[in-house]
């Protein structure tokens, strides 16, 4: 059985901006973000969870949380791949736009990828549909447990890309793959197969060992 724990990056600038930031845009962790991830680790360690690897997205705030993660587990010299696989997605026009700018602008586009994804259609903003998105997400998260089928491995990546995926992977269609709403910075969701095809929900937005109260803008 491989269990996968998959961890949304710490908060950012633009995260606390409500900015859209996909796979073509990046800011820097908050201050504060380093020391969340900490709390993650601790956590982890807490637990004795023991990983094979670490996947990540290439983009840095990705990168910055994996590495801050590795450096404070207990366990030593794990290695850690960034794929582009585990990009956010592509938001095309969008990228860089306050939220509330772009529900003025795009108020359907918008509308559909929060809450109607099998409506979404990002053709008008160059953006990447949910179904592109499984269709690079899947296969290398399928791959991954072919390489460790008895192993525990751990994904960092981002909130709308790791919230669609997972319930992608656990079966639910896409009409219903935002309603149980986003995903945090530094929340882990963790998720069990035996065959790489089927999986079962452990956790789902785990915080409980972030040391502060959420607010909105950590959600999406």
């Amino acid at each position: 059985m491989t269990t996968f724990y998959f961890v949304r990056h710490g908060k950012t600038e633009w995260n606390l901006e409500g900015r859209y930031q996909g796979s073509h845009g990046d800011s820097p962790l908050l201050p504060e973000s380093y020391e969340e991830i900490k709390q993650l680790a601790a956590y982890f360690n807490s637990e004795k969870i023991r990983f094979a690897k670490i996947y990540c997205s290439p983009l840095k705030r990705t990168m910055t949380t994996a590495q801050e993660i590795n450096k404070n587990l207990d366990q030593a010299g794990l290695k850690i791949e960034a794929d582009p696989a585990f990009m956010e997605f592509n938001l095309g026009k969008m990228e860089k736009m306050k939220f509330v700018d772009a529900e003025k602008q795009y108020p359907e586009m918008v509308e559909n990828f929060r809450y109607h994804p099998d409506k979404y259609d990002p053709t008008a903003i160059d953006g990447e549909s949910y179904e592109e998105l499984f269709k690079r997400m899947t296969p290398k998260i399928q791959a991954i447990y072919q390489r460790y089928p008895e192993d525990n491995v751990l994904v960092v990546s981002h909130g709308a890309a790791l919230g669609a995926e997972t319930r992608h992977l656990l079966g639910v269609p896409l009409a219903k793959i935002r309603e149980r709403g986003g995903l945090a910075n530094t929340s882990t969701t963790i998720l069990k197969t035996t065959d790489g095809e089927h999986f079962k929900c452990i956790a789902w937005n785990k915080t409980d060992y972030l040391k502060r109260k959420l607010d909105p803008t950590d959600i999406i």
